[in-house]
């Protein structure tokens, strides 16, 4: 999977780059299989129901708690807003309430460490000129049918920065994702203008805590394209381009699996970042 040159400057002007057929329908099929084992072999009597949103201040509940912050090197389950009844109970079946599952995918489950750390993404790699491209989260986002939830415009940056910026984000497409459902939006070449907003991790009385400082960068919405993409097809993201998704209200699901990865070799992890390496999972490298 090694980009072209034309691929390479297309990514580097625009900010994303779509790349079809980057996994066969087998391959997406044995990703999904396994993420509804995961799901079905759970005992969620161990685990709250977060939900998860992406709002733009602390009131996000999954902001405020230590099951988000320290889900870095484990398997957790953030569940949608809407899922829930007003005694935070589940409306309806665990599979059709999540948002997503996260944030150790890649590490602890041989199916997504195949994608995640496998030859085709240090082709891909090498291609984009990465020292040491070392993968720090990963992710399967659901957008369940009639109430999976709007992602506001950001930044991933804001979330994952490095010093200097090399953060990318490998968006795969595990079912059809098209304008009823769900699919990505851009505005093309707005990697240019830099973060404007960070989540910073801070201690505050003994305890960690996320807060936000900045703002996110004002966008005419007519600058705004949409990136359909069929089941298998993947988005190369890069970190500081300002991209979103709406609400999917259609009848069909649009589930995808997403990592990120950053250049340890040409670039410093913050340590205010929320999500930092741990002993029992030091950020893996592609090669």
């Amino acid at each position: 999977m090694a980009l072209t040159p034309e691929q390479v400057e297309a990514f580097h002007r625009d900010g994303y780059l779509l790349l079809e057929s980057f996994l066969s329908h087998s391959q997406c099929d044995a990703l999904l299989k396994r993420t509804y084992d995961i799901i079905a072999e759970a005992d969620l009597n161990l685990h709250p129901t977060t939900t998860f949103s992406t709002r733009r201040d602390e009131e996000s509940q999954h902001v405020k708690t230590d099951y988000f912050i320290n889900s870095g090197d484990k398997i957790r389950f953030f569940f949608e807003e809407g899922a829930l009844d007003g005694e935070g109970k589940l409306k309806g079946a665990v599979d059709k309430s999540l948002n997503k599952i996260g944030h150790a995918l890649h590490a602890l489950e041989p199916e997504f460490q195949k994608v995640a750390l496998g030859e085709r993404m240090g082709e891909l790699a090498r291609s984009l000129d990465l020292q040491k491209p070392a993968v720090v989260q990963s992710m399967v986002i659901f957008k369940q049918p009639h109430f999976g939830g709007e992602v506001n415009t950001h930044q991933d940056s804001t979330f994952l920065y490095t010093s200097p910026m090399r953060l990318y984000g490998v968006w795969i497409a595990l079912e059809d994702a098209d304008l009823e459902n769900g699919c990505l939006w851009f505005a093309p070449g707005t990697h240019t203008t830099g973060i404007g907003r960070r989540m910073l991790r801070t201690v505050k009385d003994g305890r960690i805590e996320l807060k936000f400082e900045g703002e996110d960068p004002r966008i005419d919405p007519q600058r705004f394209v949409p990136v359909p993409v069929k089941k298998g097809g993947m988005v190369l993201i890069h970190g500081e381009v300002v991209h979103k998704s709406e609400e999917n209200k259609s009848k069909r699901s649009r589930n995808i699996f997403t990592f990120h990865m950053y250049d340890a070799g040409r670039s410093e992890w913050s340590k205010d970042n929320w999500l930092q390496p741990t002993e029992q999972l030091p950020f893996p490298h592609i090669y």
